[in-house]
């Protein structure tokens, strides 16, 4: 999804690049991965598993992918003196605080896919101290790969109301809008405006699962009303999921660089895409998009 975003905005700034998928490039082969990277300027990584339940009880396959493989990546990169952006997540951190994290909070994930996504920052830092850029993102969606937003859309042509979280708070991020930063985070870099370290992709503002659902609703001409709170403990899943997520944004201007929009802003202009719309307007029909 977020890589299909970037590829997106690298074609239309006229941005020589390369995306390669599972596929074509297995993150943890270090001779190919060494070879992938010679003779480019920036990576961006978007490779993860992201089967957040899943790691639970395969947490050494993803952290193969999470850790092992990001360590690949950045010894790589820093051999070949080639800046490494690489995409990490909110669930490095505790999830029990009032206030949005900084960029300097200590981290400590609540369940195994969250320690195998700090296994690859740590690399990152470790290995790529000037040249690593740590972004972390948060309740992304897009139009590119199954999401929250998408999921809403389609179960709004199938029952006439949901019950959804209301108790975990965090900052729904359009993966198009991280996308443009990473870009635009990429060209600061290389311009020598962007420090390496940790920066926070997620859109400005806050809400609730419940709240992102209802806007939905609202932005696609549905009846928020259907939406109706719950809290987590209606939804037992095998990883625990942190209930705070929400992030603060001061990296960005140490790099010359505005946060990303609100969400409220993000999630307009994401619905307004053909994706979205066709999902909104089957949605309206009473049929399944």
């Amino acid at each position: 999804m977020l890589g299909q975003d970037v590829l997106t905005v690298l074609k239309r700034a006229r941005i020589d690049a390369v995306g390669l998928r599972r596929d074509d490039l297995d993150i943890t082969d270090a001779a190919a991965v060494r070879a992938a990277v010679e003779g480019v300027t920036v990576v961006v990584n978007c490779a993860a598993w992201t089967d957040v339940d899943g790691a639970e009880t395969a947490e050494d396959a993803a952290t193969a992918v999470n850790g092992t493989g990001v360590r690949v990546l950045a010894e790589a990169c820093a051999a070949a003196h080639v800046r490494l952006l690489h995409v990490s997540t909110d669930y490095v951190l505790p999830g029990d605080a009032t206030e949005p994290y900084r960029e300097d909070a200590e981290t400590g994930p609540v369940n195994a896919y969250g320690r195998s996504k700090l296994v690859g920052e740590q690399a990152v830092a470790e290995l790529l101290p000037q040249d690593g850029y740590i972004v972390r993102t948060a309740w992304l969606y897009g139009e590119h790969g199954p999401n929250f937003v998408a999921t809403m859309l389609k179960l709004a042509a199938q029952r006439d109301t949901l019950d959804v979280v209301d108790d975990q708070h965090g900052q729904p991020t359009w993966s198009y809008a991280l996308a443009r930063h990473l870009v635009e985070l990429g060209l600061a870099a290389l311009k020598g405006w962007a420090m390496g370290g940790v920066y926070h992709g997620t859109a400005s503002g806050r809400t609730t699962w419940m709240g992102l659902a209802r806007e939905t609703y609202r932005l696609s001409g549905l009846d928020p009303e259907r939406i109706r709170p719950t809290t987590s403990e209606a939804f037992v899943r095998p990883a625990v999921r942190p209930a705070f997520s929400v992030l603060a944004h001061d990296q960005w201007a140490e790099a010359g660089l505005a946060p990303l929009a609100d969400w409220q802003e993000q999630l307009a202009e994401a619905l307004a895409t053909p994706g979205f719309a066709a999902l909104a307007k089957a949605a309206r029909d009473g049929r399944a998009g």
